[in-house]
C-alpha cells in the first residue's frame, strides 16, 4: 500500500489523467494549470532521503515537511578551551568526562547551569574542537524537536563515533513532549542507554521544569513529618537524571576585564590602557551584566572601529 498522502494520490491520479489527454486538445491555459498543479505536488512531497555525511564533525537535527534529518555542519565555531578564563574548575570536569566517553570508558550527562553568557554554551562547543579528530561528533537539537530522540539514538545506534546531543537553554513547561522523551534517553527505557552517546545540556536554572507556590499545597504534615508532594518531586526528577552538574557564576569585575582584553588580544588590539578599560566597563554597564559573552561583544565593537 502507498505511503503517500489520500490527497497526494489523488493529484497524481489526477496528472495521469491529464498527460493521457491528446495534446492537441489541449490548450496553453490547461498546460499552464498543469504545471502549477505538478508544482505543487512536488511542494508536497517529501524530499528524498539523503545519505548521512559522517565525515562532518556536528549536525543539526533538522525537519523537511515533516521528515527529520541530521544536517552536517563542516564550519565549526573556532573557539577554543584557552579563551574560556576564570571557570578552570567546570573546564576540567567536563574535560575529563568526555575523555573517558571517547575511550569507551562510563562518563555522565551534563547539565550545565548558570547565569546566560558565562560560557556553558561555548564550552562545549570549545570540547568538541578539542576532540573532534578523536572520533567524537556533536548532534545540536532544538528542545521542540526532543520528541525525536528516539529517531536520532536509532540512527546512531551501530555507529563507530562518539556522539554529544547538545541542546542550549533547556527548560520546560508543564505538558511538553520533550520531557518524557528526553527523561527516557537519560536514563533509557528497556534498553540500557546507548553506549556512544551523551547528552550535553545547558540551562539557565538548575530545576528544569518551572517551580510555583501552588506546588506546595500537594505538601502533607503527618505525624509531625513532612512528605514532599509528587509534583514537587517531578520538577526536580529531570534534573537529579543528569549525573554531572556544572554551575557558572557571574563575574566581578576584574574577571571581566581580563575576558575583555584577552578577546582583544585575539582580534589583533594589544594595546590596554585606562581607555579601553573605561569603555569596556561602559560597555558592561550599558548592558547591565558583566560576562564573557559582554566581554567578547565589546572586543569585537572595539577592535572593529580601530584604523586600517
Amino acid at each position: 500500500m502507498s505511503s503517500e498522502e489520500p490527497e497526494v494520490q489523488r493529484r497524481n491520479h489526477f496528472i495521469v489523467l491529464l498527460l493521457s489527454i491528446p495534446m492537441n486538445n489541449m490548450n496553453q491555459q490547461l498546460l499552464d494549470r498543469l504545471d502549477q498543479l505538478i508544482a505543487a505536488v512536488n511542494r508536497l512531497a517529501p524530499a528524498s532521503p539523503t545519505e548521512i555525511d559522517w565525515q562532518a564533525p556536528a549536525f543539526r537535527w533538522r525537519k523537511h515537511h515533516g521528515q527529520g534529518f541530521l544536517h552536517p555542519i563542516h564550519t565549526l565555531h573556532p573557539i577554543s578551551s584557552d579563551d574560556l578564563q576564570h571557570i578552570p574548575s567546570q573546564k576540567a570536569a567536563i574535560y575529563a568526562n568526555t575523555r573517558q566517553f571517547i575511550a569507551g570508558k562510563p562518563a555522565n550527562n551534563v547539565l550545565l547551569t548558570g547565569a546566560r553568557g558565562t560560557g556553558k554554551s561555548s564550552l562545549i562547543k570549545a570540547v568538541l574542537n578539542t576532540f573532534k579528530n578523536d572520533n567524537l561528533r556533536l548532534i545540536e537539537i532544538d528542545k521542540s524537536d526532543l520528541v525525536e530522540l528516539a529517531d536520532i539514538v536509532a540512527l546512531i545506534a551501530n555507529r563507530p563515533e562518539y556522539f554529544i546531543l547538545f541542546c542550549d537553554d533547556l527548560s520546560f513547561e508543564a505538558g511538553d513532549g520533550g520531557y518524557n522523551a528526553l527523561k527516557t534517553a537519560l536514563d533509557g527505557s528497556l534498553t540500557a542507554p546507548s553506549a556512544n552517546m551523551l547528552i550535553y545540556a545547558t540551562s539557565n536554572r538548575r530545576h528544569l521544569l518551572p517551580e510555583y507556590h501552588s506546588d506546595n499545597a500537594a505538601v502533607q504534615h503527618i505525624d509531625g513529618e513532612i512528605h514532599p508532594g509528587e509534583a514537587i518531586e517531578e520538577k526536580i526528577a529531570l534534573s537529579e537524571r543528569f549525573g554531572l552538574w556544572l554551575t557558572f557564576y557571574a563575574l566581578n569585575q576584574q574577571a571581566y576585564l581580563s575576558i575583555a582584553q584577552h578577546w582583544l588580544h585575539r582580534f589583533g588590539i594589544t594595546i590596554w590602557n585606562d581607555k579601553v578599560e573605561s569603555a569596556a566597563l561602559q560597555w558592561a554597564m550599558t548592558r547591565g551584566a558583566r560576562n564573557g559573552r559582554v566581554a567578547w561583544q565589546f572586543a569585537r565593537d572595539w577592535a572593529g572601529k580601530q584604523p586600517g
